[in-house]
């Protein structure tokens, strides 16, 4: 009776599936990340800016995919797997494949100015904050 009992409380039966995803999360630590969880990202805000900082050891930059629209951050790109020419694997434990994550920010973000570099496998990502976000002083007029 999980359907009916979650209908007096809105949003239980997404907690519900949050708390059993937690769970096999915990069972499965260790395990490849997938595509959702890949790339581990930190966002810190300093007055005007918020800064996005993730690691993406073994892709090219040339090949991310980033956007912005209005608050959200999105990244795309993929890691392909390292190519062994005479041998076979004993163990491979590093993922590979496409991934895509959108993160909301906590401001509208001035796509115009956004500015990224990639230094030693860290990609770093500067959102200035959009004008109409900033606060206005405004004038008192006196007669």
């Amino acid at each position: 009776m999980l359907w009916s009992e979650g209908l007096g409380r809105p949003g239980s039966f997404w907690r519900d599936w949050e708390t059993i995803e937690n769970q096999m999360n915990r069972l499965f630590a260790g395990a490849a990340p997938s595509a959702r969880e890949f790339p581990a990202i930190n966002i810190w805000a300093d007055g005007d800016t918020a800064v996005v900082t993730t690691e993406l050891p073994g892709i090219d930059p040339g090949s991310i995919d980033m956007s912005v629209v209005g608050k959200t951050l999105t990244l795309r790109g993929e890691r392909r797997p390292e190519e062994v020419e005479n041998g076979t694997y004993h163990r491979r434990e590093r993922w590979y494949g496409k991934f895509g994550k959108a993160i909301e920010l906590p401001f509208d973000v001035d796509a115009d100015k956004v500015s990224a570099r990639f230094s030693k496998g860290v990609l770093y990502i500067t959102l200035p904050k959009a004008e109409t976000e900033k606060p206005r002083k405004i004038n008192v007029k006196t007669e």
